[in-house]
C-alpha cells in the first residue's frame, strides 16, 4: 500500500523551507542596456563547496512520467545546489523532503506554474526531474568539480504522488 501526497501550487512562500522559486513574478528588476532589456535579479543562490569547486550549466531533455507517480527514491547533493529552469512554458512536478538526520522526512510535492523553476540548496532531499504529459528541455545549474556530489536514498514503502486533478 503506498502513502499519498498530492501537489500543490508552487508557491515562493510554501516552497522556502526546500529552495529557492525561480520565477520573474515579483521578483527584483531593473532595465539595462540603455532600457531594452529588463534583468531580474539575483534568483537563486548558486552553492559550489568541495574540492576543485566549479559551477556548470547544462541542458537536461526529462521524459515525463507516468502520473499518479510511484516514489520510490529521491536525492540530495552534499557539494552544491541544483536549480532547474525550463525552457518552455510548461509546468513539471517537484518532489522534496525535509531532512529528519535519518533520512528523508515525509515528502511535499509541488507543480509549478508555467515557466517557473527550482533551486535546491545543498543538502536538500528531492525527487528527480519530472515532465508532465510530455518531454521537456531545462537549463540545469548545479555543480563540478572532485568528490561525490550525489546521495540517494530508496523507500521502503514507494509514497504515490498525485497531481492536484487526481492524476
Amino acid at each position: 500500500m503506498s502513502r499519498l501526497v498530492v501537489a500543490q501550487p508552487l508557491t515562493r512562500e510554501a516552497f522556502a523551507p526546500f529552495g529557492d522559486v525561480i520565477e520573474m513574478e515579483g521578483s527584483e528588476h531593473f532595465p539595462i542596456n540603455a532600457g531594452k532589456c529588463e534583468r531580474y535579479h539575483d534568483l537563486a543562490s548558486v552553492e559550489a563547496g568541495g574540492p576543485n569547486p566549479r559551477v556548470l550549466i547544462n541542458l537536461f531533455r526529462g521524459q515525463p512520467y507516468v502520473t499518479p507517480l510511484k516514489l520510490t527514491m529521491v536525492e540530495r547533493h552534499p557539494l552544491g545546489s541544483q536549480a532547474f529552469i525550463p525552457l518552455s512554458p510548461r509546468p513539471f512536478l517537484v518532489v522534496v523532503c525535509p531532512d529528519s538526520g535519518a533520512g528523508p522526512g515525509e515528502p511535499r510535492a509541488f507543480i509549478t506554474l508555467p515557466g517557473q523553476g527550482v533551486n535546491y540548496p545543498r543538502g536538500r532531499w528531492h525527487g528527480v526531474l519530472t515532465p508532465i504529459g510530455e518531454k521537456q528541455d531545462f537549463l540545469v545549474v548545479d555543480r563540478g568539480g572532485d568528490g561525490s556530489n550525489i546521495e540517494e536514498f530508496f523507500f521502503e514503502e514507494p509514497w504515490e504522488v498525485r497531481l492536484p486533478d487526481g492524476r
